[in-house]
């Protein structure tokens, strides 16, 4: 089974559409970026890790806390990820956190026909 990881925002609408992702989809862990007010706010019926971060932080800083948060914890070779919600400069940090972690990627999207690999 493979991990997940998405951003969450305080979007209400990206912020279903992420949730329905968790819910909807059979993952192994659910990774969450997001800022503390977010992270605190959300809740599902799936367990989930938030990996917090300051958007404000340069790319590089960004891109290393996310690494840092993930270092150790997805033991498959990729991941399923969701970019429906937040900004380009946090998309660009996990993808160079994924990568520099050597790690595949599959983008995911809810559908009208569900979890979708695109």
């Amino acid at each position: 089974m493979t991990s997940l990881i998405a951003c969450l925002t305080s979007d209400h609408g990206a912020r279903e559409h992420v949730k329905r992702v968790i819910e909807q989809g059979e993952w192994e862990k659910v990774f969450l970026i997001a800022n503390n007010n977010v992270a605190d706010s959300f809740s599902c019926s799936k367990e989930v890790e938030f990996i917090r971060i300051d958007s404000n932080k340069l790319l590089p800083e960004l891109s290393k806390d996310i690494k840092q948060g993930l270092d150790g914890k997805i033991m498959d070779f990729e991941v399923a990820v969701n970019f429906i919600s937040g900004s380009g400069k946090e998309h660009m940090a996990i993808m160079s956190a994924v990568l520099k972690l050597g790690l595949g990627i599959r983008l995911i999207a809810l559908t009208r026909d569900g979890v979708m690999e695109l």
